[in-house]
């Protein structure tokens, strides 16, 4: 069975989905190691402008397989040890790879997304939450730390520090309609409607230059990083700079304007 599959909507869009719904889509091993896979090879894909991330069923990602996590590959003759960092490695690699992919990545969180599952919404670019969804940083609950994956890089800078700190120590669930309301998803829509407000939003990106998304994706992750406004200022000005004279983008837009048409851009000169 493929527990992750990879579809293409529409054109230039890929809908990538967890598909162990029986699991509520775990973070065993052989959920992860092809979602790395998948994801590597869509960052690849010149074609694909845009990814959709969606889980089967009833759950988005319900974080840490405790029934059968399985083996992140590669571990022949390690210790127990050295197995459990292998293993942390390779989860962290699924974050990192959502975030440095040459396309924008929409999370569709259909339902729960606890503990690492979060930390996989939060990876990426913008997030829309079904009625259903609900959030959990759940490993202040198992008696250990809520932070894995990179959540308490991220959730903090997603809701502010205090909300962060409260929902990290107290392992309380966050619904649906509080996460709209405190900017851990950007909107809230009806189950029914979910993936396909998801494609629209992917479709609005795929209509826009290639390099201007790709640069605006890079310089935001970049700026909550940066060491000062000045220098992420010069960041964001060499970006601009770079599409604005290697490309005649800004000319066919303001014709696109002038003559009421959708502007094609051709990332060229």
């Amino acid at each position: 069975m493929n527990y992750v599959v990879v579809e293409h909507p529409r054109p230039h869009i890929a809908l990538v989905t967890l598909n162990r719904p029986e699991r509520m889509n775990a973070m065993a091993f052989d959920v992860m190691v092809p979602l790395r896979e998948a994801l590597e090879s869509i960052s690849n894909d010149n074609d694909i402008r845009a990814v959709v991330l969606t889980g089967a069923g009833r759950g988005f990602s319900s974080g840490a397989d405790q029934t059968s996590a399985g083996s992140p590959g590669g571990i022949d003759g390690l210790t127990q040890t050295s197995i459990a960092l292998r293993a942390m490695e390779m989860l962290d690699t699924v974050v990192l790879t959502l975030r440095r992919l040459h396309q924008p990545v929409i999370s569709a969180i259909n339902g729960a997304a606890i503990g690492g599952g979060l930390c996989l919404a939060l990876a990426t670019d913008v997030r829309v939450a079904s009625d259903a969804a609900y959030f959990r940083a759940a490993g202040i609950n198992n008696g250990l730390t809520a932070s894995e994956l990179g959540l308490s890089y991220l959730l903090p800078r997603a809701i502010g520090t205090s909300r962060a700190f409260e929902i990290m120590l107290t392992g309380r669930d966050v619904g649906a309609e509080e996460a709209e309301r405190i900017g851990l998803v950007s909107r809230r829509v009806p189950a029914a409607d979910l993936l396909t407000e998801c494609l629209d939003l992917a479709e609005r990106m795929t209509k826009f230059s290639r390099p201007g998304i790709e640069l605006t994706k890079r310089t935001l992750w970049s700026g909550l990083d940066a060491s000062s406004l000045e220098a992420h200022m010069h960041a964001e000005g060499l970006g601009q700079l770079l599409v604005r004279l290697l490309t005649d983008n800004f000319e066919e837009a303001t014709l696109a304007r002038k003559a009421g048409r959708e502007p094609v851009f051709r990332d060229a000169r």
